[in-house]
């Protein structure tokens, strides 16, 4: 056994939550070890939806515009009836992008397509995942965390900072720790399969027997690939074949036709759909994000946007922090995340009700773009506000002009690892700068220019007042211009004390 020299994260697991969390630590130059038991990448469809609210954390990672290569919109679909009549229409609402939402449509990405996209980014901020490398067991005390690793040429024990559960549903970091994983099990059980397939065209989502739970099935084309994923409910019992000629057995079952032929599986599986969450996301020194922390029916396509976000929110604090921001920073990513996990349930099944009804439509429930955190900690309001936008909430995005005559965006002053504070037609800063704080200024005698308004309609400042924005995207305190003191007791408590 060896042993080696102290990082400051441990990241077990390299899906989509793990690989957000590396390129959130590998961005701030946060020394990690990103581990992952499987000998190779995943290489299923499964969490293929990436709503806008997760278009705008990648664009922030700055992968977005590759992700939506990869992909495409989600087609129209198409149910059959049993006398092979059909009607189509929308699966996904949507509506016109906005100055503040310049994202409305959800997109088609399948897992394996963008958590390659993900690892080519972590790959440029020079880190890669460490596959078939396992944590088997771990023990934490006040500094700190020593694990042990099982890899290709033996074992080997580490001492880490901190430790992050991203290992999934059956989490060994979660059960190591005797977290409770309470919820209940939602009596369906579904195949999800990767095909090669003719017979069926590649512009609809092909549905048949909707709102029958015996015979429902359905056929969607992967975007990006020349795949289809094979959906649909099996008996609670017994095996499945989930071969080529047991997929084919089932599709021609079930839909009555003898002209759909799957020649070969990707990848398949065969699930129980449950709603759990866990008691706690952090227990000292060891955090859980994403399925280790909660698990769900696929419906909404909301599993890996949760989990990148739960990622997404931690990767900053865990980066505050081992630059000496106060602990009360990271008990703050449970207090922010568990209730959304929760919500997130929620509306995953009532949509699986639905789905048993045969209603498909999905709109801006699942866009995620009102998630907040009104009620964090980290939410400072002076004077409270009772309507508007408020801390904690998502930050808009909005089109501005720099004085030097270039059109720019929020969302581009906001990128990066850093915090953001807008003064609004603000004579001067109310906080000195420093390292890690942008400091901008909106309308005269400022650096950008609102010039259509749109910033002025989506925050509804007065002159005067300062918003400060996070570095995952929500405002963390709206300051008017008297409690200005405020702002600097505020830095002090997420590190950034001047």
């Amino acid at each position: 056994m060896t042993e080696n020299s102290t990082v400051d994260v441990l990241i077990s697991g390299a899906g989509a939550a793990g690989l957000t969390l590396a390129i959130e630590l590998a961005r701030r130059g946060v020394s990690f070890r990103l581990i992952e038991k499987l000998n190779d990448p995943f290489r299923g469809s499964r969490g293929k939806g990436i709503q806008p609210r997760s278009q705008e954390v990648f664009e922030d990672l700055g992968i977005l515009d590759r992700i939506v290569a990869q992909g495409g919109a989600y087609p129209r679909q198409r149910e059959y009836r049993d006398d092979g009549s059909f009607s189509e229409s929308d699966a996904v609402v949507g509506g016109e992008p906005t100055p503040a939402e310049p994202y409305h449509l959800s997109l088609m990405v399948p897992q394996f397509l963008t958590e390659r996209v993900m690892r080519e980014r972590l790959l440029e901020l020079g880190h890669r995942p460490e596959f078939a490398s396992e944590l088997i067991a771990f023990e934490q005390d006040e500094t700190g965390v020593t694990a042990r690793l099982k890899g290709i040429s033996g074992e080997e024990t580490i001492r880490v900072r901190w430790l992050v559960g991203a290992d999934g549903g059956r989490s060994f970091v979660r059960h190591a720790l005797d977290i409770g994983f309470p919820g209940k099990t939602l009596g369906v059980r579904a195949i999800v399969a990767d095909v090669i397939l003719t017979g069926l065209d590649r512009d609809v989502w092909h549905r048949f027997g909707d709102g029958d739970m015996q015979r429902q099935i359905a056929i969607c084309p992967l975007a990006g690939t020349d795949l289809f994923q094979i959906q649909g409910p099996i008996p609670l019992d017994g095996e499945v074949d989930l071969s080529a000629a047991g997929l084919a057995a089932l599709v021609k079952e079930r839909t009555g036709r003898n002209d759909i032929e799957v020649h070969s599986v990707s990848w398949a599986s065969a699930f129980h759909m449950n709603a759990r969450l866990a008691d706690r996301y952090r227990l000292g020194r060891v955090f859980l994000v994403g399925d280790a922390a909660h698990t769900h029916p696929p419906t909404g396509g909301q599993g890996l946007n949760t989990s990148v976000q739960d990622a997404y929110n931690l990767g900053w604090k865990l980066a505050a922090a081992a630059a000496g921001a106060p602990d009360a920073l990271l008990d703050s990513y449970e207090e922010e995340r568990r209730p959304v996990a929760a919500a997130m349930l929620g509306l995953a099944t009532n949509l699986l009700d639905a789905l048993k009804r045969g209603e498909m439509r999905r709109g801006r429930e699942v866009h995620q773009l009102d998630i907040g955190y009104p009620s964090s900690s980290f939410a400072l309001e002076k004077p409270e506000r009772s309507a508007g936008l408020l801390a904690g909430d998502r930050a808009p995005d909005a089109p501005l002009r720099g004085v030097g005559g270039q059109p720019t965006r929020l969302f581009e002053l906001f990128r990066g690892a850093h915090w953001t504070l807008l003064g609004y037609e603000a004579e001067q800063a109310s906080v000195p700068p420093r390292p890690g704080l942008h400091i901008h200024r909106i309308g005269r005698r400022g650096d950008v220019i609102d010039e259509g308004g749109h910033f002025r309609e989506a925050y509804g400042l007065a002159s005067g007042d300062w918003v400060l924005v996070r570095p995952d995207g929500y405002v963390g305190a709206i300051i008017a211009s008297a409690h200005a003191w405020a702002l600097e007791a505020y830095l002090a408590n997420v590190g950034l004390a001047a």
